[in-house]
């Protein structure tokens, strides 16, 4: 079975030193932005604890977190909000965030590992993986950024818009959330393109109960 490391040691041995990972959250969402993260690490760090951030605890998530940042040699963080996502549709607004997030990068990469498909307007190579996030420490550790990142945002829109529970469910479809997106109607960060929301854009109003 692949390793975490799989990917970077081969793309190492082949002469490539600047490896760039990218990986999204928030795609499946009901509100809310998508959010990427580009994460460039250390040649021959200890990357132990750095797993696919959906197997990680929140706890672990945000130590992690904070240590990728801190050892981290570059990150680039981009975010496509609803209103975007609702125009453009998801698929490309997850595209426009990661392209935004290897720009972010403070040096450029020799070589992009991206979680799921390549990315197309990229100035640089890059190689899709399918469960890369799992498979590429360096895609790995981006999918911890951009969820604690996210994870943050959605628990500071939960105190603009209470009724939703956006601190726990961080704007996905849990029963809660949907039941009060059917009582109170959309909020201004819901996506109104997306089932389980455009249903019920008649009902209330932008305020979202506040």
């Amino acid at each position: 079975m692949w390793g975490y490391d799989f990917f970077e040691t081969i793309l190492r041995k082949h002469g490539y030193s600047v490896i760039a990972g990218v990986d999204e959250v928030g795609r499946g969402s009901l509100a809310g932005p998508v959010v990427a993260a580009a994460v460039i690490l250390e040649c021959g760090g200890d990357f132990s604890d750095i797993r696919d951030s959906k197997v990680l605890s929140a706890r672990s998530r945000d130590e992690v977190a904070g240590r990728i940042r801190r050892e981290a040699i570059a990150i680039g963080v981009g975010a496509v909000g609803e209103t975007e996502i609702d125009r453009i549709n998801i698929l490309q607004a997850t595209k426009r965030a990661m392209i935004q997030a290897v720009s972010r990068l403070p040096i450029r990469p020799e070589m992009v590992l991206v979680d799921g498909f390549w990315l197309a307007g990229l100035t640089v190579p890059c190689i899709g993986i399918v469960k890369g996030d799992s498979r590429s420490y360096s895609i790995a550790a981006a999918s911890i950024v951009a969820k604690v990142q996210r994870d943050k945002l959605m628990t500071a829109f939960a105190g603009n818009f209470p009724h939703y529970g956006f601190e726990r469910n961080k704007g996905y479809g849990s029963t809660f959330h949907r039941r009060a997106i059917a009582e109170h109607g959309p909020c201004p960060i819901h996506r109104r393109s997306f089932g389980g929301v455009r249903e019920f854009v008649a009902i209330g109003g932008d305020d979202g109960g506040r």
